[in-house]
């Protein structure tokens, strides 16, 4: 069997270093040939000495630039995870633009389109906030009615690969949580931040109205590696559409409440407010909370549950 490319876009984010790991480890016995893109800054060393046989590419998504770098030295890949995106909902707030030229990947899917044949799957990752947030447990065929910039964007993506794609999956995330990454990103990211200000002892506020279904990010990427072996199995080409969420609806206070009976801390802490009380310049839906029966019965995928999640992840947070 000929060696398979697989091109992780947005390699030095979140999701995209947990791919780029869980690809690096199967190398041994599934003969993968690895990329990855980054914008900006060059990628770290840490990283680099983690996936040692991955090539890096410096890509502008917006306009293309260092694509056609990926063709002539990596090839045409077999798989496009797309990771890359504006997804902080405040800063697509205060530059609609920028949102809507990062997070629609016109020059990727142009250049994806360049390629002979259909050959190439693309695995774009979208996002739980393209639901209004009036219901609970929405299902991929409810209808898509964003409150902000972030999930118009990403509304605006999924109609676009849609039209211009002929074999992709369109994954639906909710709040992406779990190990922090090889290189510290430099965002917050969810349970170590909950972790961190309960330590302290002091009470906080969070919202008891606002629900999501969190992804443990290890669910996330055996969801991209099952897609990303079935299509190069069998060949057969897609067109999906998935929630991928866990199998919990947690508020806000629920999520910190896991996280304190993990930790033995003093739950009376957590001090529950309305999501109404808080003016974070943005507009956020109440309740995403999404249906997955979808991604179970098409992948036969069942996501870990919250708590658990939350275990592991504060165990790798001790052993790192």
């Amino acid at each position: 069997m000929c060696e398979k490319r697989v091109l992780i876009v947005g390699g030095t984010g979140y999701l995209g270093q947990h791919l780029l790991l869980s690809f690096t480890e199967i190398q041994q016995t599934t003969p993968y040939s690895l990329a990855f893109t980054y914008h900006t800054n060059p990628p770290p060393q840490p990283l680099l000495r983690a996936i040692p046989h991955a090539l890096p590419f410096q890509v502008d998504l917006r306009a293309g630039h260092g694509l056609d770098a990926v063709t002539q030295t990596f090839g045409q890949p077999d798989v496009v995870v797309n990771c890359a995106a504006l997804s902080v909902p405040r800063a697509c707030e205060m530059d609609p633009a920028a949102a809507m030229s990062i997070n629609i990947p016109t020059a990727l899917i142009k250049w994806i389109s360049s390629f002979s044949g259909n050959n190439t799957l693309l695995i774009h990752l979208s996002t739980d906030q393209v639901y209004e947030g009036t219901k609970s447990f929405y299902k991929e065929d409810d209808e898509t009615a964003p409150v902000n910039v972030y999930g118009k964007s990403k509304v605006a993506a999924e109609q676009f690969v849609c039209a211009n794609c002929s074999n992709f999956a369109i994954l639906r995330s909710s709040i992406i949580y779990g190990p922090q990454t090889i290189s510290p990103v430099p965002k917050s990211l969810p349970i170590q931040w909950m972790d961190s200000v309960l330590a302290k002892g002091e009470p906080l506020e969070f919202f008891h109205d606002e629900f999501r279904c969190p992804v443990y990010v290890k669910d996330l990427v055996t969801v991209i590696r099952t897609l990303t072996d079935r299509w190069i199995t069998e060949g057969k080409q897609m067109q999906l559409l998935l929630n991928v969420g866990g199998q919990d609806r947690v508020s806000r206070v629920q999520m910190a409440e896991s996280v304190a009976h993990a930790r033995n801390y003093n739950t009376s802490l957590i001090k529950p407010v309305s999501a109404s009380s808080v003016d974070r310049g943005v507009k956020s839906p109440a309740d995403i909370s999404m249906d997955i029966t979808k991604l179970i019965q098409t992948l036969h995928i069942s996501p870990i549950s919250y708590a658990k999640g939350v275990r592991l992840t504060l165990e790798a947070e001790a052993s790192s």
